[in-house]
């Protein structure tokens, strides 16, 4: 099969995202013998170490099988386990963007009921940042990080280790389709995030979910 070639001087963790989606899309079957090191030096126009490399990576994760003496065998979808991280790079944007809203209904929510002190003075102090931001203090880039540092003190004051590193992991895919989607910082000048703090202050649970809803509406 032909693939695209790769720059020289690429990591091989994308000759591995390339083999990924083939192998996701069923380019390569299961138990089927992988191409040669030469072959797929040549499909990928990179040298035999980032072959290696991104076989080393691809069997870690579970999705290859390395024979020694008799080849490199895809394996059975049983035994696919993609890192979490990966299978967000190959996400759409709009994908993670509901994901991620629906994180944040129940962050809000979570955040109103666990809250301490020292989350919400985090909170505020998150939010003045933003606030700054947004009305003249920085550029685009600095309003949506400023907006994602708020909502991830919302997240650490949910109380749950697990659901505060996996919103991590989306806004971190997030940041860059914020930045093309928003044409200027007007859509950060609102008053919604302040009635969000208030409510988490309040520890209204009801009222925060309510605040996220129309946030994520807009």
């Amino acid at each position: 099969m032909m693939m695209s070639l790769i720059n020289k001087r690429s990591l091989a963790e994308e000759v591995a995202d390339q083999l990924r989606t083939a192998i996701t899309k069923g380019t390569y079957k299961a138990d089927e013998q992988l191409p040669t090191e030469p072959e797929l030096m040549k499909q990928f126009g990179v040298g035999r170490s980032s072959v290696r490399e991104a076989i080393r990576i691809l069997a870690n994760s579970g999705l290859l099988r390395v024979q020694q003496g008799v080849g490199t065998f895809i394996e059975a979808p049983a035994g696919i386990t993609e890192p979490f991280h990966q299978r967000l790079k190959r996400a759409e944007a709009p994908d993670l963007d509901e994901v991620r809203r629906l994180l944040e209904m129940k962050i809000a929510e979570k955040a109103a009921a666990n809250r301490t002190n020292e989350d919400l003075k985090k909170i505020k102090a998150a939010l003045d940042k933003r606030t700054a931001m947004a009305h003249g203090a920085g550029s685009l880039e600095d309003c949506v990080q400023a907006d994602i540092d708020f909502h991830m003190s919302i997240a650490e004051a949910a109380g749950n280790p697990i659901l505060t590193d996996l919103y991590q992991s989306f806004c971190i895919q997030l940041k860059s389709w914020f930045m093309s989607a928003y044409p200027d910082v007007s859509i950060f000048q609102d008053t919604l995030h302040e009635e969000l703090y208030e409510s988490i202050k309040d520890r209204d649970e009801k009222k925060a979910w309510d605040c996220i809803a129309q946030i994520i509406i807009r």
